[in-house]
């Protein structure tokens, strides 16, 4: 059991001074308490900065980090997300098994030195180079939540379907082959994994429709009926109208656009999670804002992949639910995805402090509040809250920090999204076990060797 003491802490029904947090052996929360003159005992750990909930991740690849710096010169031509993907699909080529847990325990490690304690891996590496499944039909999934595991963050791990190139069943590309499953072949995995983590705390397993030009209707229908069958809460995830190419697509194979499609066909409900959703008209905001559905917004992966701005302040004023994720991992800064979330608006609306709440009137109290509870729905976890019941994902601010000084309640919030000129994140606990201290991951020295043998290998 461990017992932690902060002098302020964000708590469900707001700021609390005092708090007294309790947590067990496997993670959980188990007490909470407020005191106006707590006792010093040997066995409370009393901290010096603010605590809050631990920032999920709803969306990443993890592989993608390697690739970081390698996307930024001009091929001459036209560069768009697509030549970004082609050149991508040839790094990904050279990939092995033994490689993926190095990369993954890399980005994990950085992950959670930025404020993230749980993270939603959105996953279609499933084969060899040639297509041919490995022997162990899940082995680079074992990889990634080995990773997970070995460096403390949570994983909803969701093996991604994929079996097409494009709408309309069209062939897949040979950059492809590594992702394609059938819906059977697919749920070979699943199953595999859920039979194996079903009782580990920090492992959920999900399932991610790669995107609507990548399955079938029947497809989709079936994979979905198939992990709800299997895991009846399950977080199901799929990439949808990140470019306007896939719009005029998928308008010209169905006559909708894509968010449309989805919600009129593939019975969505709260635990559906819609990564990106960039390009929406009005009808699509207000019908995805009433639908449960939560929207995983990649802010600083987005603007890299020049996918285009999202309407949030629509989507935010009709009451969607929004989470935050780092998708291509080109940065990872928990408060940078924040701040871009609001200044980009600004930028497209000429206005300042736009996603606000009425009981809420701090922009960084309105955006912290949104995305962990929009995190914790779109991940399938108990996160994102100090509560009896929930995992113990905290962070520790870092008081030190100039700007911090004399900030309370939400303020402290706002200065460390919009003010701070460098990570304010000091202390990380995951599941209940001190995985930073003191802005250092207890196993950043051995990961870094590691990721570093695998990037000499793959130059």
């Amino acid at each position: 059991m461990t017992t932690i003491f902060a002098p302020t802490a964000l708590l469900p029904d707001g700021w609390a001074d005092n708090v007294l947090v309790v947590v067990d052996k496997d993670g959980w929360i188990i007490g909470v308490d407020t005191f106006k003159n707590p006792k010093d005992t040997s066995d409370t750990e009393f901290l010096t900065g603010p605590l809050i909930p631990g920032i999920p991740n709803t969306h990443s690849h993890a592989f993608q980090r390697a690739l970081a710096g390698l996307g930024e010169r001009a091929s001459g031509k036209k560069d768009t997300f697509w030549s970004w993907r082609d050149m991508m699909y040839r790094f990904l080529s050279f990939i092995e098994p033994e490689d993926m847990e190095p990369l993954a325990a890399q980005v994990f490690v950085e992950m959670l030195k930025a404020g993230y304690t749980s993270v939603g891996e959105f996953h279609y590496i499933h084969h060899e180079q040639d297509g041919h499944p490995y022997g162990d039909h899940a082995l680079m999934s074992r990889q990634v939540i080995r990773a997970a595991l070995e460096t403390g963050i949570a994983i909803t791990h969701m093996p991604a379907l994929y079996a097409y190139g494009g709408f309309n069943e069209a062939p897949p590309e040979g950059g492809q082959k590594r992702f394609l499953n059938s819906v059977p072949s697919l749920m070979r995995i699943i199953e595999e994994l859920h039979g194996e983590y079903s009782s580990t705390p920090q492992v959920t397993i999900g399932m991610a429709h790669h995107s609507l030009r990548a399955v079938s209707p029947d497809m989709l229908r079936e994979g979905t009926e198939a992990v709800r069958k299997l895991i009846p809460n399950a977080p199901i995830h799929i990439l949808v109208a990140s470019q306007q190419q896939e719009v005029t697509d998928c308008i010209a194979w169905s006559g909708q656009r894509p968010v449309a499609w989805l919600l009129d066909n593939a019975n969505v409900d709260d635990k559906w999670c819609f990564v990106h959703a960039t390009h929406m008209d009005d009808a699509e905001i207000s019908a995805l804002a009433h639908s449960g559905v939560t929207v995983a917004l990649c802010p600083s992966s987005e603007a890299n992949l020049g996918d285009g701005v999202f309407p949030l302040v629509k989507y935010f004023t009709a009451g969607g639910k929004f989470a935050i994720g780092t998708g291509s991992n080109i940065r990872l800064n928990a408060t940078e995805e924040l701040r871009w979330l609001e200044y980009v608006q600004r930028l497209v609306h000429r206005e300042r402090t736009l996603l606000r709440q009425s009981d809420i009137p701090s922009v960084g109290g309105t955006l912290i509040d949104r995305v962990l509870s929009g995190g914790a729905s779109a991940l399938g976890r108990k996160t994102g809250r100090i509560e009896i019941g929930h995992r113990a994902d905290f962070i520790v601010l870092d008081p030190d920090m100039p700007v911090m000084t004399d900030k309370f309640r939400d303020h402290i919030l706002d200065a460390a999204i919009f003010a701070c000129n460098r990570n304010p994140v000091r202390d990380v606990m995951a599941g209940g076990r001190w995985v930073v201290r003191n802005r250092r991951h207890k196993r950043e020295d051995q990961t870094l060797d590691k990721f570093r043998d695998v990037m000499q290998k793959l130059k």
